[in-house]
């Protein structure tokens, strides 16, 4: 496998993220569009990834502070940038062809090490499309008790875990 390294997001990497996120969400009606999704990392630049392979991205993470039991609008782009000692977990997708290559838990890591050196507290996030099991199995608990709307899809649930 060509090189890998985990970087920043630039502006040249939206044409690839947007294509990624589309691939991913498209089919189940999650997708969103690229202004919300710049919005994400704006609010948070330190805390939003892609992941290159050889010149490829192949992955990205896009993470920010948002209040614990509370969750961006995926239909809205971000308007505030909140002050929180909880990170988001907006979304990590990796390719599909670099799946079940160990790629999306060194994504978490590089995110749980930067929101650890950052004094982030918490991380939280939705899990979606049944991916639920991916996150508990890095150490993520479900809250069952938030109730999600549905534009996060059926069986949504939202899951935290301390750093």
């Amino acid at each position: 496998m060509p090189s890998t390294r985990i970087r920043h997001i630039s502006d040249s990497d939206w044409d690839s993220i947007v294509a990624l996120e589309a691939s991913v969400y498209a089919g189940s009606g999650l997708s969103e569009e690229r202004v919300a999704l710049e919005s994400r990392a704006c609010a948070s630049p330190a805390t939003c990834f892609v992941l290159e392979i050889g010149q490829r991205i192949a992955g990205y993470v896009l993470s920010l502070p948002h209040p614990v039991f509370r969750y961006p609008d995926l239909t809205r782009a971000e308007e505030l940038t909140f002050r929180s000692p909880n990170l988001h977990l907006h979304d990590l997708v990796i390719a599909g062809d670099f799946r079940r290559c160990g790629l999306g838990r060194r994504l978490l890591h590089h995110l749980t090490a930067t929101a650890r050196s950052n004094m982030y507290e918490r991380i939280s996030l939705v899990a979606v499309a049944g991916s639920a099991t991916f996150w508990s199995a890095n150490g993520y608990h479900t809250h069952p008790e938030l109730a999600l709307p549905g534009s996060y899809g059926a069986n949504a649930v939202y899951m935290s875990r301390a750093i």
